[in-house]
Parts: structure tokens; sequence; C-alpha cells
């Protein structure tokens, strides 16, 4: 018997719950897809299911081989998609959810781009912070930040998504340098409030010590758009990603604080619904995002020139405020 009908016929009846749905979906009788699964037994000298005429159940040895074998199969399902993909093209409309902030200032040049590839492709664009179904609403892929609960969904890692301490220059002219963690303690704090955590900011020095700010913000917000608009005001010291701060930071708008200090990294992630069946337009959309955007994202690239300018722009704060109070 051929040993990959027979792999593909155990994994079914796993799926299935017994034989005779694995028989259904391949066409065969519960008998024959009995014997595929015998001669697999045998050729491995294990046994793989119980069987009884109520259920069918893995044994330990099924579990282990389940699991590979599922690996296996989906493997070649997408070995298979890629050499028919290269004569077909994407098309349809592509439906994606993505949180706001990150939406609105990184995806629209690169959904540009892909449009500009896959011309038979119309895209729309959800932009929320909240998770949504996407059975239920029909979402094709979903960019999401963090932390993922545990779900059937598959997930691809698209990119890092590190976090940075930050303030504007004259916020630090008015309340003095920020050397130590232990500096923020007191300081007007600006959150992100859909955090896990709001209040409390995680920070490891070189001897790999974890600093904790916890405590009250002075402001919190559940838009890191508005956090940002907030941190370029004055309004105090900003906690969030690069991927929002980073350019004011490159400006020299903001000074990021304590770069000896490690934060805490997150990851951009691609979610959609199944492992097989992918639309082709999903599948292209997402290798794109990897492509375009990876380790190293573009704005984790700009260029660390502006400390200088940063430095000079405190300094220039700092003097414009003692002239205000009369020094």
């Amino acid at each position: 018997m051929d040993r990959l009908t027979s792999i593909g016929i155990f994994v079914a009846a796993v799926e299935e719950g017994s034989l005779a749905g694995a028989a259904r979906r391949f066409g065969l009788s519960a008998a024959m897809a009995g014997k595929h699964v015998s001669a697999l037994e045998a050729q491995l000298s294990a046994r793989l299911l119980q069987r009884t005429t109520r259920r069918l159940t893995l044994t330990d040895a099924g579990h282990g081989y389940y699991e590979r074998c599922k690996r296996i199969l989906d493997a070649l399902d997408e070995a298979d998609r890629d050499a028919s993909d290269a004569h077909h093209t994407a098309r349809g409309i592509l439906r994606i959810a993505v949180p706001v902030a990150f939406g609105a200032m990184h995806l629209g040049g690169v959904v540009a781009r892909y449009l500009e590839h896959h011309p038979n492709v119309n895209v729309e664009v959800s932009l929320s912070d909240r998770y949504v179904d996407l059975l239920d609403t029909g979402v094709d892929v979903a960019i999401r930040i963090g932390r993922l609960p545990d779900s059937e969904l598959v997930v691809r890692r698209i990119a890092p998504c590190r976090m940075v301490v930050c303030a504007s220059p004259e916020f630090l002219a008015r309340h003095g340098a920020i050397r130590t963690p232990d500096d923020l303690q007191g300081v007007p704090r600006l959150a992100f409030s859909d955090a896990v955590s709001v209040g409390d900011w995680t920070l490891i020095d070189s001897k790999q010590r974890v600093h904790v700010i916890d405590g009250p913000c002075r402001m919190a917000a559940n838009n890191t758009q508005m956090l940002l608009s907030a941190a370029l005001a004055g309004a105090g010291v900003a906690y969030g990603p690069t991927f929002v701060f980073g350019e004011p930071i490159a400006r020299g708008e903001l000074v990021a604080l304590l770069p000896t200090y490690r934060t805490s990294e997150l990851t951009i992630q691609a979610v959609y619904p199944s492992a097989r069946h992918i639309p082709l337009k999903v599948r292209r959309f997402v290798d794109y995002l990897i492509d375009e955007l990876g380790d190293e994202p573009p704005w984790d690239r700009l260029p660390a020139r502006r400390t200088s300018s940063a430095k000079s722009k405190v300094a220039s704060a700092r003097e414009k405020a003692s002239r205000r109070v009369g020094f």
C-alpha cells in the first residue's frame, strides 16, 4: 500500500473521529481505510489507534505520530500550492483587520505596493484595536501585536515590536535628566490603557536585573498616536512601540531614555483561519508583509544621527525655561 495515502487516511481518521469518516474523505470503503491504518501500524510495529465500535482514540505513540504526520501533510500541501500558484493570479477582495496606530502609520504604503503587484485584488482594511472574530466578520487576515490567546488560528511572525521610553526635550528641560529607572518614579507618565498591565513598565539592566516602574499614570489613552501627541507636547514620559515613537526620536523631537536598559519586545503577527486551502491573495499578502518589514522593520532602521541634535534641543529648552523664571 502507498505509505503517503496510509498516513493521510490515519490523519483523516483522527480528524473525523472514525475510520468511516476517513474513508468518505478518500472515497474508499471503511474496510479499506482500516487496512491502510493496519498496514501503517505493521510497518511501525506500534499501535496508533484504539478502535471500538463507538469511538476511536489515539495511543501514546499515536499522539506523537499524528502531530508529526499532520505537519508533513501541511508542508506538502503548501509545497503543492507554491508550485501551482506560480501559474495563477491572486484575485478577489482581501479583507484585513489591523490595529489603529500600526495600520494608519505603516500599512498604507505596504498595501499600495501590494496592489501594484496584484492588479486583480481589491483591499478592504478595518482599523480597530479590538480582536475581531475572523470567521464571523469575514476577515481574511488580521495583524495582531503582542501575546496571542490560544486559538486554532494560524499564526505567522511578521516583525518584532520593540518598546522604548521617551520624552520631549522641553519636558526633560523642566524635569531634569532621567539616567536610571528610579528617576522615572514620580514623573508624569503616559501609558497605553489597553495594555495588560497599564501602569507597569519593565526595564532590564546589563546585569539582567529587572526594574519595574509602576503606579498611577498622569495620562492613559487607548490610542498610541494620542500618546505620541501628548509626549511631543511635553506632557510626560511615554512608553510605547518604536513603530509609533521611532521617527520622532530620529528627528530629535523626542529623546530615547535609558538606552542602556532593555525593554520588553513583542511580536507583530499575521493570523488567519486555516493552514489549508489558504486563498492565494492571503498568502501573497502575508509573504509581502514579511518581505517589507522583516526582522529590521523600516522604523527600526532609522539613522541614529540625531543624538547631538536632541541634546542641543534639551539645552535650548532648558535655557528658555531659565529665562522665563528670571535666572
